[in-house]
């Protein structure tokens, strides 16, 4: 056999060294040794046996390499390269080692022992840069090529002078690896492919001394963890976690082909009664306060009372007339801004007042009313950074509010600066603050009178709505519009002169300023304004001043009558036998059926007439929309109507049992008011009619709906000019429509019925479902326990 470095046949050494020479071969050409490591095992083992070598150079024992005769390459130079660690030697490749280790592989095979894989990865790719540190998480772009057996790196294990601790580690356990551990793991234990195959080809005794070398695959616990890392399968893109959820998101919901679907014919405008023609209605609401407070100068207009019940103060109209002229001509004429008027008419002003003052805030609203100003009636600010104030504020701002106006008491409890006086509102314009009592005000000459002119389309006032994002915008009401409400109003609840009108509601907006401030002064009605501070302390105080005040009317919402009935116990003097009109201002809100008929029920015996309970339907946008008409003026009996629940979910109308709990039981809110056209358009996409067994949004055509947001023309135009059509696209009428925001249908007899509102329409997947729905069932549990107090 002839060995690398030196002919050594002549010498004779023993067998164990030759098998040490073999295996050191092997290491150095399977890349488990480094050329240097190799020349200086080698040169310890010859050691021994320099001395009988002769005319051999001892200094170039370790580096020149004199082929064997029987070798065939040629003498490798002087001065080599470092060999690549991963490249095979064609000058050790025989067909006998090749069939020594086809033995070994048979013998492995027949004992049934699993093939040593663990050696596997570290074997065929010895390079620093096929493997990741223990320590890293780096296991992305390498994985594949550590993977696949073919791939071999020819980088020079001797180039990389900061060889890390684990890579010794590596070195250090395959280099007492035998050539069968580097055979593919695949099942069936088949060798891997010649390139990877670890049998470095040996000569002679030296190959099947190698053989029996022990085999050693014992691999560090760390280097273990790294190739069972190394060997998991590649993560699957971020978006193949939530592939089904986000094509289920994604797809598109087909409707129920066995949901319930509108049956009936096209719906027609509803057309309400006409107003009365020939009625002596006064020019103006300003000529009717004029006319009472010149001709009944003593006869009660309001009478507002205190947190104990007792009457305070009584305003009469020729007082309203005396002290609104006063600040009129005060605001017009005393208040200047370098020496010009600080208003101008048509400006905008902001009314601040209490809802415990009625009487104060009756002068400010018609005070400004003849002086030609807008007022807007606003929440009194409890704080500087009160929760509303920034969208309150963004109402003035945009209104251009620049004075407010308000009463000593009111001022002295606003918040202050450290100059004493009214501090900046958060989200507020500066303000000028006017305090209205009377000593502040200057008596007009008598040659000085108002604009008490006809009716026209200048704007009267602007009433604030926040919507259920919780902006504030201002619905603008015309003259006009103030005085036909009023007279519809009058009309549909048989209003007449002098009558007395019990009022529980805030008389800042909505119904409770509509009846209670504007119609209330035309017909001259007296008003007993019950704060809602007294409304705490004793529920039955309404009921209490309709008993003592022989009231005709009341104006209530079902949270009144709700609190009424828990506070009725043990009361037996009271008397409801005055009533012929009992309006219930919320009466299109589903719960509201619950609170008409459990007081009813308790109150009947004490001289409350079935007919007598009024519910309507109002909207900031359209004002009152539809009233129940009182018995005496011949409209028709009330109406309930069972729905399901599930029909309505899909908008549908279908009448079910009572019985069912999974039925709303609504009631009407009456007939449209005089004068008014009436229609129900579809919530979604282009204003088409619904059929006649369809819910949808009712719109209205009246000359007493609101005419604007102020300032606002892109929404003004959706919701104040909505032009219904019908499904041949033909528009509905020639005059526009305003939406109310209320969602219902028209049912027996020309009544309306409402069953929710836009605002609180929640749509889950092709469904509706109304947030009056929660309440109204919340109510139909058990009332007592579960909502108390609005909760």
């Amino acid at each position: 056999m002839a060995d690398r470095g030196c002919p050594l046949e002549a010498v004779p050494l023993p067998a164990e060294v030759r098998e040490s020479l073999a295996e050191l071969e092997l290491e150095l050409s399977e890349g488990d040794i480094t050329q240097k490591g190799y020349e200086k095992k080698r040169a310890k083992l010859l050691a021994r046996y320099i001395p009988l070598i002769q005319g051999v150079d001892p200094s170039l024992q370790a580096e020149n390499r004199i082929p064997a005769p029987s070798q065939t390459t040629a003498a490798v130079p002087k001065q080599q390269k470092p060999r690549p660690t991963s490249s095979r030697d064609e000058r050790f490749r025989s067909d006998v080692h090749t069939e020594a280790v086809q033995a070994a592989l048979a013998k492995y095979k027949e004992r049934k022992m699993p093939m040593p894989s663990k050696r596997r990865s570290v074997l065929v790719h010895s390079s620093v840069e096929t493997y990741t540190p223990p320590d890293t998480s780096s296991a992305s772009e390498d994985e594949g090529s550590l993977r696949r057996p073919g791939r071999l790196t020819s980088t020079p294990l001797q180039s990389h002078s900061n060889i890390e601790p684990w890579l010794d580690r590596v070195i250090q356990g395959s280099s007492t690896s035998s050539s069968a551990s580097s055979t593919s793991s695949h099942p069936g234990g088949r060798p891997a492919t010649a390139p990877t195959a670890a049998a470095t080809t040996l000569t002679g005794p030296a190959a099947h001394a190698h053989i029996g070398v022990p085999v050693n695959s014992r691999v560090s616990s760390k280097i273990q963890q790294l190739l069972n890392t190394l060997k998991r399968p590649k993560r699957p893109p971020l978006k193949e976690f939530f592939v089904d959820d986000f094509e289920e998101l994604l797809e598109v919901q087909q409707p129920d082909p066995n949901q319930p679907k509108p049956e009936g014919s096209q719906m027609v405008v509803l057309r309400g009664e006409p107003l009365a023609v020939g009625v002596p209605w006064p020019p103006s609401l300003l000529a009717a306060l004029q006319q009472w407070g010149t001709t009944q100068p003593k006869a009660p207009c309001l009478t507002a009372l205190d947190t104990a019940g007792k009457a305070v103060y009584t305003l009469t109209y020729g007082k309203l007339w005396s002290r609104s002229l006063k600040l009129a001509y005060t605001l017009l004429n005393k208040l200047t801004s370098k020496n010009e008027p600080l208003l101008k008419p048509g400006d905008r002003v902001a009314l601040v007042f209490p809802n415990s003052d009625p009487v104060m805030f009756m002068v400010a609203f018609y005070g400004c009313l003849l002086a030609d100003l807008v007022p807007v009636p606003i929440e009194v600010p409890l704080t500087r950074k009160d929760a509303g104030s920034q969208q309150v504020g963004f109402l003035l701002g945009s209104c251009g509010v620049a004075l407010a106006l308000t009463t000593d008491a009111c001022q002295k409890g606003l918040p202050k600066a450290q100059t004493g006086e009214v501090a900046t509102f958060k989200g507020w314009p500066p303000l000028s603050w006017l305090v209205i009592d009377g000593k502040h005000l200057t008596k007009p000459p008598k040659d000085w009178h108002p604009q008490t002119q006809d009716a026209g389309a200048g704007t009267a006032y602007i009433e604030y709505k926040t919507s259920k994002e919780g902006s504030t915008v201002g619905v603008t009401v015309s003259h006009a519009s103030l005085l036909a409400q009023c007279q519809a109003l009058t009309q549909a609840c048989g209003y007449s002169e002098a009558e007395t009108l019990t009022n529980v509601l805030d008389f800042k907006r909505d119904a409770g300023l509509w009846h209670g401030v504007l119609t209330s002064v035309m017909n001259r009605m007296h008003v007993i304004s019950i704060p809602y501070a007294l409304m705490k302390v004793n529920p039955l105080s309404w009921i209490q001043k309709v008993c003592s005040y022989k009231a005709r009317a009341a104006l209530v919402k079902s949270r009144d009558m709700h609190w009424s009935l828990l506070a009725q116990r043990g009361q037996r003097d009271v008397s409801l036998s005055s009533l012929r009109v009992l309006i219930v201002a919320d009466g299109a809100n589903p719960w509201s059926i619950s609170s008409c008929d459990a007081f009813l029920n308790v109150f009947q015996s004490r001289g409350l007439r079935p007919e007598v309970i009024c519910p309507c339907a109002t909207s900031p946008e359209a004002l009152t929309v539809a009233i129940r008409r009182p018995p005496d003026l011949g409209g028709p009996p009330p109406k309930k109507a069972v729905l399901s629940m599930n029909g309505l979910s899909f908008g549908v109308i279908r009448v079910d049992t009572e019985e069912k709990l999974s039925v709303l039981t609504v009631q009407d809110v009456g007939q449209v008011l005089p004068g008014a056209d009436v229609c129900v358009v579809k919530v979604e996409g282009a204003p088409y009619l619904c059929k006649t067994d369809e819910v949808g949004e009712v719109c209205v055509s009246s000359s007493t709906t609101g005419t604007a947001y102020y300032g606002l023309l892109g929404i003004t135009k959706s919701v104040f000019e909505t032009v219904p059509v019908t499904a041949g696209g033909m528009p509905v009428s020639d005059r526009p429509f305003t939406r109310t925001g209320l969602l219902g249908f028209i049912g027996p007899d020309n009544l309306v019925f409402v069953v929710g509102k836009l605002d609180g329409l929640m749509v889950v997947g092709v469904r509706r479902h109304s947030a009056d729905d929660i309440v109204a069932t919340a109510l139909a549990v058990e009332p007592m326990k579960f909502v108390y107090r609005g909760r």
